[in-house]
């Protein structure tokens, strides 16, 4: 069993060799343990410090991509170098590194294929009410669209095993943690959680540069999870919505139309003709983003299929060499 432990980075030269030394060289069901540092675009000296630590690989991108790709091109090297369990972890030492064991123990006992650590927000005192509310906020919606029941899905300390690492796609550009929760739900994944420990900060988060921008970004990524893996759910409601609010004009005009008052509210039948011909095209379009989201998933199953016959070939080559 191999284990390897990512960590995205970028401009990571003055927290790096903080989590890199506190890294596990040895962890419990696995024979070997082998870091992954993936240099998001950075401009100073993160790879030399990593090189220097004695990261067993490092990945880069010629330019800065976001964290979600950097997060991606990890899992994808991972998968490459013949991981069987996956670590992502960050490079600013949030998350205490001797949690590890703990985080990797349900995948190795065959219990789980994504494990999630689970932070304690409310005594994080560098988080702010605010960042807490989003925070909860979020792992609210994960929940309600996975299935799930993780506590912190924004979360970036997870152990994930080949098998889900093959079948996860990532379309989102800021942030992997929601995204890769949800499909794991809906794919049928066993997900879990396990308490975690964080340490002090180091430095001001990447992704929260500015309350409002945070509470942008969150609103958009909680919109876009519901556009994307429920679509039917949220273009139907809105369809409803607006079939319900023409539904209202149109009676009103109905009543008065039956006792000879109806020429003075046409209005009436105009605003429920507009809202509900509005609610029939939303419904139209559910319908529509119903069957795109079925040809997704069945992409994304033929990505899989393609993944373990690939691995099916490696190793059946591996036995004849051996041979």
């Amino acid at each position: 069993m191999k284990l390897i432990i990512q960590i995205p980075c970028l401009n990571e030269e003055a927290t790096l060799a903080i989590a890199l030394e506190a890294l596990p060289r040895v962890v419990a069901g696995f024979d070997t343990v082998e870091w992954l540092i993936v240099d998001d675009g950075s401009t100073d000296g993160t790879v030399e410090v990593a090189r220097a630590h004695g990261v067993h690989h490092v990945v880069r991108h010629a330019c800065n991509q976001g964290l979600a790709r950097a997060f991606s091109t990890g899992i994808d090297a991972c998968l490459s170098l013949g991981a069987d369990v996956i670590v992502n972890t960050d490079a600013d030492n949030q998350y205490v590194a001797d949690d590890i064991p703990a985080l990797t123990a349900p995948i190795v006992a065959g219990e789980a294929d994504i494990v999630v650590g689970a932070r304690p927000i409310a005594s994080i005192t560098h988080f702010s009410p605010v960042k807490k509310f989003l925070q909860s906020l979020g792992s609210s919606v994960v929940r309600l669209a996975s299935g799930s029941k993780v506590p912190d899905a924004p979360s970036g300390f997870r152990a994930i095993s080949r098998h889900a690492a093959q079948r996860l796609v990532v379309f989102s550009r800021y942030t992997y943690t929601l995204e890769t929760i949800i499909q794991a739900g809906q794919k049928g994944m066993a997900l879990t959680s396990v308490p975690i420990r964080v340490n002090p900060d180091l430095r001001p988060s990447r992704l929260v540069r500015s309350i409002p921008s945070y509470v942008r970004r969150s609103i958009v990524t909680i919109v876009r999870i519901f556009v994307v893996y429920r679509p039917f759910r949220f273009f139907a409601s809105i369809g409803v919505a607006f079939f319900i609010a023409g539904l209202v004009p149109g009676v009103r005009f109905l009543v008065k139309y039956a006792q000879g008052d109806g020429d003075g509210h046409i209005q009436s039948l105009i605003l429920a003709a507009i809202l509900l011909g509005m609610g029939f095209q939303t419904m139209l379009i559910a319908f529509v983003t119903d069957l795109l989201a079925a040809n997704r998933r069945l992409l994304e199953d033929i990505r899989y299929k393609m993944a373990v016959a690939n691995d099916k070939d490696k190793k059946n080559m591996g036995e004849s060499h051996g041979a």
